[in-house]
């Protein structure tokens, strides 16, 4: 049985709530995950991270109101969970371009609106490659960090620009003394699933209390158990698309199934000898993991 049933319950609470506080440890409660794995699961099914879906949605039905109703403005951003009316109108104002009362004096309903996500997932099918489960010791990186937020797909945009940056400046030539000189990690971390926010850093293993280079970071990781998948093999034209099918399938094929979840604290994309050339391209997913206990 997949995920939709749980995801869906949340998809109705947050409807029938919208003018309540509503927290992402409440919503993972609903949906019976730990925290971090509903952030992710959520991510994956619906498209856009929790707490943004949740945003979208109240400034989605405020819009709707100044359109429809003559209500006062403060009430409406009481009414769709605002606390205060300046926050409100900043945040309206950052969706829409517009001020509510300049919105309302347009006279149409306009802009960015988000209706109630309604699941459609694509299971893929077709032969892929079973995890291998394993447990890494602790390891240590060295490499260059960049600050992100999954708010409105601005990793996808950041991420990309920045491995581009990367490679074109060969900036893992300047990692010293790498364990394996041909392995390359991607990796989030320090996630913040109310905000969106997480750090992605590329680089590579090192030995413990090697020097950090100025403009670089270090980061340590302890001992945990991992899910590894391997993408299927694919063309340059299709790796990317391959890496993100992975993805979808761990979190709508693999999970539900495994009585595993998201640990939580790291996971990331290796990058080795595989990835050369233009054809038959493959790289290793590195996913956290424990047993289920809700």
């Amino acid at each position: 049985m997949g995920y939709e049933i749980n995801i869906q319950r949340t998809l109705d609470y947050i409807e029938d709530n919208l003018n309540e506080k509503v927290t992402l440890m409440k919503l993972a409660e609903v949906a019976c995950f730990s925290p971090f794995h509903f952030h992710r699961v959520f991510q994956v099914m619906v498209g856009v991270s929790v707490m943004d879906y949740v945003r979208k949605r109240r400034l989605t039905c405020a819009a709707e109101r100044l359109f429809y109703t003559d209500e006062k403005v403060i009430e409406i951003a009481f009414d769709v969970g605002f606390q205060y009316i300046e926050s409100f109108n900043r945040a309206f104002k950052r969706f829409y371009g517009i001020s509510p009362r300049q919105y309302r004096d347009a006279k149409r309903l306009s802009g960015p609106l988000l209706g109630k996500a309604c699941l459609t997932i694509h299971y893929l099918g077709g032969t892929w490659m079973a995890p291998k489960l394993i447990t890494k010791p602790a390891f240590h990186i060295i490499g260059y960090e960049l600050k992100t937020r999954n708010t409105d797909g601005q990793n996808n945009k950041d991420i990309p620009e920045f491995w581009h940056q990367y490679m074109q400046q060969k900036l893992g030539c300047n990692i010293p003394n790498p364990i394996n000189v041909n392995q390359e990690l991607g990796l989030c971390t320090n996630f913040n699933p109310e905000t969106g926010e997480f750090i992605y850093v590329i680089g590579m293993e090192v030995t413990p209390g090697t020097h950090v280079p100025d403009g670089m970071v270090y980061m340590s990781f302890p001992e945990l158990q991992y899910a590894v998948f391997t993408t299927p093999k694919a063309d340059e034209k299709s790796f990317t698309s391959s890496i993100q099918g992975t993805w979808n399938q761990i979190f709508t094929e693999w999970f539900p199934q495994s009585g595993f979840e998201h640990h939580g604290l790291v996971e990331f994309e290796l990058y080795d000898e595989r990835c050369y050339g233009t054809k038959e391209k493959e790289m290793d997913i590195y996913i956290p993991v424990k047993k289920q206990t809700v």
